[in-house]
């Protein structure tokens, strides 16, 4: 046993060092041809000749031929931005030599392997055979278990692997790491992908698919395309030999042509059409069956046997024809529509029609097969459903013989059962409410009497007791001697439309009553407002300071708001000023105002320092209002220091002018009046001096909605570092220049120092 278990395995040697012989030998015998056809000499002049180049180049007459194949065969291989090395070459050209002798897909993939794939670190390799159903049969396998290769034998349509993939997409499926793809695959579960069509002429007649055993690095140009010339080499090896495993016989164009004659509907059986470097570029037309009807009306014999493109050119864009043709016979893979849009041109003007499209691939052939829809019964379908939702229902009276005629939703609308009796226009009058009974009968008498057509809404008593609400339209049918013949016309039920306009009307007076309510307040929250806060109060001169106020509301009476101002002389002869702005508009906020300006003139008689006195308006905002939020400044000045006490609740900081420059005060923290109950409020002191102009204003003065509220105050200052005039004219040009549009009131109190001592 042991001296014929060695046997075997010497046996086995030299077979594959036969093999390994032949396949040099093939390359080599390529290589002489080339030097027979360059130099014009016999096949011993150039083995002869390739011997010597060998020895003077310093390679062996392998690498050689490789690289005289390689310039001259001027494939997809060969053509490269950097030449192979020498190596490469030989082993690339040796796979392909291989495949060449090899003959049945067994042989291609262990060839393929041990000549490009393994020097490539790949571990396996797989060819799939295409079936005519768009299967993938496994038609070759090397270093894949036996077990393994069982289990993948076959792979019915669906089942989306790499070689599914790149079937579908036409196009080379590199795949890093199968494991992190998801996809089913043969082989190991990890490692690398590549899965490479293999075609002829436009159909795909397999796949191959080579495995890496780790995740695959970005493979350089020149070996994905030597390798998608290998699996050209595959499809010929395939074409050749066509019984494979789980591939069925492919039919012929004869059985096609059989197959297409039994059908009733248009069929066409298409050729592929290649070109002279063999890629697809038509169809052709090779039979019609008898069912066939040309949609542009030409005759048979002007379709049959042309090209696809020439017959209807309109197949390359509309409905995408031209495509799913292409797609279907690459793939192999059954493409079936019940709808699209075939478009053909007939007198130069675009003929549309909508069918039912299903192309499948047969052998070499392909078969299209429409049916064109029934215009007819779809437009019928069309105005059934237009019936139903637009609850009509339509009529024929027989003048002479009185029969009627009833679509099928008009005994639903009359509440009758199918099949009843329906009701003739003379009785009408007898199913309709008292109050309408007239004005059908004025219909009556235009239509039967007058022969003119005519409409009415009514209410209709249905046999249950039921009132619905009716809309008739109907037109005599008169012969040419004015005769009447018969009478027809719909029902509609409009019930629903009568009822809505009737809530409509409710909800109209609901809403004038509301809009005059609303009218009216926003009249008392305007005269209010006008009472308490005029646009202008006449100028204040005391202690030194002089202080200037304008006040303009907005011009929407319903966007009333709650801005005000103050500016009094207390009882220690400090003087008081403020500014605040109440939360949103109407008489609410208006009466908010009244209740925190009063009130923080109040607090200002205790004595009690800004802080304090906003820390004591907070608790009448969060507890004496209801739901007011407001924002507001306070300031205590002392005519004998000139000092400015004042502190601020979420309100934007006055700005001091002085020498020509315009900054704000510093930001002091404090929160919005009545968020809520306990809050303190930072109180701070600014020194000022004679010509000094302080401002306070309210946000309705700047804000945009356009803008960012930082870049609206600085807008505000760069206004004032640049005017020189008086202080009303001043608060004059910011009101005139002012950009805001946040449609709210706008107040801005103006104090200026005076130069000489305090009094």
């Amino acid at each position: 046993m042991t001296r014929l278990a060695a046997t075997v395995e010497r046996l086995r040697a030299e077979v594959q060092q036969a093999q390994a012989s032949a396949d040099g030998r093939a390359l080599v015998e390529m290589a002489k041809g080339v030097l027979i056809e360059r130099l014009r000499c016999g096949p011993a002049q150039a083995a002869r000749q390739l011997d010597a180049l060998a020895k003077r180049s310093g390679v062996s007459p392998l690498e050689l031929a490789a690289e005289l194949v390689n310039q001259a065969a001027q494939d997809e291989g060969s053509v490269l931005p950097v030449p192979p090395q020498p190596a490469e070459a030989v082993r690339l050209r040796t796979a392909e030599s291989g495949l060449l002798a090899a003959g049945d897909p067994q042989r291609v993939a262990q060839s393929l392997l041990e000549h490009a794939a393994a020097p490539l670190g790949a571990t396996a390799v797989a060819i799939w055979a295409v079936g005519s159903d768009s299967s993938l049969a496994l038609a070759g396998f090397a270093g894949i278990d036996l077990a393994e290769a069982e289990r993948w034998r076959y792979l019915p349509p669906g089942v989306v692997t790499p070689a599914r993939q790149a079937l579908a997409l036409r196009a080379p499926q590199w795949i890093a790491d199968i494991a992190r793809s998801g996809l089913p695959s043969i082989g190991a579960r990890e490692g690398g992908r590549a899965a490479i069509p293999a075609g002829l002429g436009g159909r795909l007649i397999g796949v191959l698919e080579v495995c890496w055993p780790t995740p695959l690095e970005p493979q350089p140009p020149q070996v994905r395309r030597q390798l998608e010339a290998l699996a050209e080499l595959c499809a010929h090896t395939l074409e050749s030999d066509p019984v494979t495993v789980g591939a069925p016989a492919r039919p012929g164009v004869a059985d096609l042509v059989r197959l297409a004659d039994g059908l009733f509907d248009p069929a066409l059986v298409l050729l592929p059409h290649l070109g002279p470097d063999g890629t697809l570029t038509d169809f052709r037309i090779h039979h019609l069956n008898a069912s066939f009807v040309d949609p542009a009306g030409r005759p048979r014999g002007l379709v049959d046997g042309a090209l696809l493109f020439e017959a209807y050119p309109m197949a390359a864009s509309e409905g995408r024809l031209f495509e799913h043709i292409e797609h279907v016979f690459a793939t192999g893979e059954t493409y079936r529509a019940d709808r699209v849009q075939l478009t053909e041109l007939v007198d130069q003007v675009p003929l549309t029609v909508s069918a039912a499209l299903g192309i499948s691939r047969h052998g070499t052939g392909v078969l299209v097969v429409w049916r064109v829809e029934d215009e007819t019964a779809r437009l019928a379908t069309l105005l059934q459903h237009a019936q139903r939702l637009g609850r009509v229902g339509g009529f024929e009276e027989n003048a002479a013989s009185g029969a009627i005629t009833w679509s099928n939703d008009l005994f639903a609308l009359h509440g009758l059962a199918p099949g009843a009796d329906p009701v003739p226009l003379a009785r009408l009058p007898e199913h309709v409410h008292a109050d309408d009974t007239e004005a059908v009968r004025r219909l009556l008498r235009s239509l039967l009497r007058y022969r003119r057509p005519g409409s009415t809404a009514f209410r209709l008593i249905r046999p249950n007791g039921d009132t619905r609400h009716i809309r008739i339209i109907a037109e005599p049918v008169v012969d040419s001697a004015g005769h009447l013949l018969a009478v027809r016309g719909a029902y509609q039920d409009i019930s629903a439309q009568h009822w809505t306009e009737v809530a409509l009307s409710a909800t109209q007076d609901r809403l004038a009553h509301t809009e005059q309510h609303a009218a009216e307040q926003s009249r008392l929250a305007r005269q209010l407002q006008q009472a308490i806060m005029p646009a202008a109060q006449p100028a204040i001169e005391a202690f030194g300071l002089h202080i200037a106020v304008r006040y303009r509301p907005t011009e929407q009476d319903h966007l009333v708001g709650g801005d005000w101002y103050d500016a009094i002389v207390l009882p220690s002869k400090q003087i008081m000023v403020s500014v605040g702005d109440i939360t949103g508009h109407g008489i609410k906020a208006a009466t908010g105002m009244v209740v925190l300006r009063n009130a923080l003139r109040g607090l200002a008689a205790t004595g009690a320092g800004p802080g304090q006195m906003l820390t004591w308006l907070n608790l009448v905002t969060h507890h004496l209002t209801d739901d007011i939020f407001a924002t507001a400044v306070c300031g205590l000045y002392d005519p004998e220091t000139r000092v400015l006490r004042w502190a601020r609740a979420g309100h934007l900081p006055p700005v001091l002018i002085r020498g020509g420059t315009a900054v704000n005060l510093p930001e002091l923290s404090g929160m919005l009046l009545g968020a809520v109950a306990e809050s303190v409020y930072e109180e701070g002191a600014e020194q000022l001096e004679g010509d000094d102009i302080l401002l306070l204003y309210t946000d309705g003065l700047i804000e945009r909605r356009d803008r960012y509220l930082d870049e609206c105050v600085q807008r505000l200052l760069d206004i004032n570092a640049g005017f020189t005039g008086t202080l009303d004219e001043r608060l004059d040009h910011l009101l005139d220049h002012s950009e805001a549009n946040s449609d709210d009131d706008t107040c801005v109190v103006g104090i200026q120092v005076g130069r000489g001592d305090s009094l």
